[in-house]
Formats: structure tokens, sequence, C-alpha cells
């Protein structure tokens, strides 16, 4: 599974002039037209196209945020308004938005420091949830230690009384440039300033809480919505809940993936469930009316006379929500005819007496699976 901002090498509160930009650079790099057909540059192009095309828009990076590329995918396994990228379709986006070559800026080095370069760090916890919170969606309460902002110096680093100074060395713009000729002409390279460490700030006083960090520890207790549908592999981005940044960072994200519990009564497949229904012989052979669980409470379900081991009763959008679109699983009831391990004398002499009149059972040319059933209850 890829990761669209490490793709494009931007953080998660990144801005879309941000993306833009850095897409751009990137694209210049790998571009087919530059790249003389090398393969691998061709399906980097494509990779970071793709990723661009995501973030770009608020409504495909929303869904990315909150269930990754799950959220991007429709109940039917397609993206939503999004499918695999080809090179003709990436270059096409390339052509939309930047016209060619003629559209990039060539980029010598890094941006000016400040409270953007010094993001917190992103958290990552654990929420436990059981088929019923996959079925209804749940609220969960969440407790976990945070770095936030220090309350003496109100997250400057600096001693109350005092601020932080302008870098004399790079006068506060957090890098220094040098140029260098050569016979190609002149060129600029940049790097951090090396006595603000690019920051652009000295602290000459720091907070004697913090130690001129802007930051202390302290705990934090936030409620994270689950919506229906959700399965193991999913995680939910809680945006500018991560680590406070050190003097006045933006904060960075937590990051919750979601653990659910395996319910004994059922088996998982994808949205749809199975249940093992035991029946005895009499109800298998003569009929019965029985009630099976499903995640929203009992339901009835009905078993004909004559019906076989092994077979599959379908009770539609009785499994869990399509995460991210309408509708629902539905809920495989397999019957399982259960043989008794013990025969009172009353039983056994009313089995033998079956037994001579039942006659020898049909013969069967090839052993049908539980799939083969399945697909027949679903119309395969």
């Amino acid at each position: 599974m890829s990761d669209y901002y490490a793709l494009l090498g931007v953080g998660r509160d990144a801005e879309a002039a941000a993306i833009k930009k850095a897409y751009r650079k990137l694209a210049m790099q790998h571009h087919p037209d530059r790249n003389d057909g090398d393969k691998g540059a061709e399906s980097r192009f494509k990779e970071i196209t793709e990723a661009y095309e995501v973030l770009r828009d608020p409504e495909k990076r929303q869904l990315y945020d909150r269930y990754g590329e799950a959220g991007l995918r429709g109940s039917a396994g397609q993206r939503a308004g999004f499918h695999p990228f080809d090179i003709s379709e990436a270059l096409n986006i390339f052509m939309r938005d930047f016209g060619g070559f003629g559209g990039f800026e060539e980029i010598f080095g890094g941006g000016r420091g400040g409270p953007a370069d010094r993001r917190g760090g992103d958290l990552r916890a654990a929420v436990t949830l059981t088929l019923a919170d996959v079925a209804q969606g749940a609220k969960k309460q969440l407790r976990y230690r945070v770095m936030v902002a220090c309350d003496t110096c109100k997250g400057t680093g600096a001693k109350a009384g005092t601020s932080a100074k302008a870098c004399a060395t790079c006068a506060g713009s957090g890098e220094v440039r040098r140029a260098q000729r050569s016979i190609f002409g002149q060129f600029y390279s940049v790097t951090p300033c090396p006595t603000c460490a690019g920051e652009g700030q000295i602290i000459a006083d720091p907070c004697t809480v913090c130690r001129g960090d802007g930051r202390m520890r302290s705990d934090r207790t936030v409620s994270v919505d689950v919506p229906p549908g959700v399965s193991s592999n999913n995680y939910l981005t809680l945006r500018g809940q991560g680590h406070a940044g050190p003097r006045g960072g933006a904060p960075g994200d937590l990051v919750v993936t979601l653990e659910v519990e395996e319910d004994e009564r059922f088996e998982r497949h994808g949205d749809d469930l199975v249940y093992d229904l035991p029946v005895s012989f009499s109800q298998a052979a003569l009929g019965a009316d029985l009630t099976v669980p499903t995640p929203y409470g009992e339901e009835s379900v009905k078993v004909v006379p004559g019906t076989q081991a092994g077979t599959v009763i379908r009770l539609r959008s009785r499994g869990l929500p399509h995460l991210g679109s309408a509708g629902k699983g539905d809920l495989h009831v397999r019957v399982a005819v259960w043989t008794p391990e013990r025969l009172t004398p009353e039983m056994e002499h009313l089995l033998r007496e079956l037994r001579a009149h039942e006659g020898a059972p049909p013969n069967v040319k090839e052993a049908r699976t539980f799939w083969d059933r399945m697909r027949e209850a679903l119309g395969g």
C-alpha cells in the first residue's frame, strides 16, 4: 500500500500549494521525455501523478486521510471517481496543470525556516472494536500522552518577558546561499544556517520549564468516531492531535489503527458473514423454523423439508455495511446436520425402523464444497 504523502515528500498537513510544488519538482525529475524511455522513471512518474491527483482534490484527500486507499474504493471494489493510471493519463494530468516543462521553476534549495519546518511528530494508537461496533459504528474515547505547548512560555521556548531574536548569520531566513561560477554559468547552493540550525531565530534566554523547547508532556483524551464497515487493516487520521511542534511549530497527527476482535459466532469474508446452523436430522428432513444471530439481533430462518448438510441459506443485507458507501453484505447461514453421539433405546429403535424404509442414498458424482454452495446461493 503506497503512502501518497511519502511519495510526494510532504507532510500530512501540507497545503495545496506545497503539494503542487512537490509534485512539480518530482515530475520534472521523472518525466519520460527526460529519461529516454527509462521504465523505472515512467513507473515513478505514474505513482507520483496518482498521489498528486488524490491529494489535490479535497474530497478524495479527506477519504484517503480517514480510511487510506480503502476509502477511495466503492462497494464494487472500484475507486470512487478514481481508477488505476496509465502513462498517457498521467501525462495528460501533467499537461493539464502545468502545460509542459515551461510551467516548472528550477529549485535550488530549501524554503525559509519557520514554524512549518518544526512540525511535531505523528502519534500512533490502536482501538479495539467488536463486530457490533463494525456493524453500527462506534464512538471511542482514547487517552494518551502527548507533547503540548508549554503553558509558561506559550510555546515560544523563550523565558517570560523575552522573545527570540532573528539570527544574525542568516538574517532570519534560516538558510545560507552560496554562489559558484563554472564554465556552465553561475549556480547557487542553499544549506541550513549552521548558527540557528535552519530556524532563523536564536533564543538567548530559554524558558526554564521547557528548557527552550516550547513543549511539555501532558495527558489528552480524544473522541474517535469509527464509521460502520471498517476492518482491521483500516486506520483513521486525526489532524493536529499529535505532538505539538517545538517553539510554535504545527502539531502532528494522531493515526488510529483499528483492530476488530474475532466473533466466534461468525466467519467474516469482507462485508459478508457466515454462520453455522446446527440442525437435527428430523429438522433437516421435516423442516423447521429456527432463529439465528446477526450483528443486529436475532432473525428467523426457515429450514425447508429435505434440507441437505452444507446447504447455504442467504439472508440479504444482514452482513456488515460497505465502508464509505450505502448497502450491506449478506449473512450466509450454513446448515450443519447434527448427529447424536449417544442414543436412547427408543431413539435407536426408531432409527432402525427408519433405516428399514428409507433405502440407499443417491449417488453423488462429485462432492461439492461449501464455496460451491455459496456460489449457488449468490446466483453465480
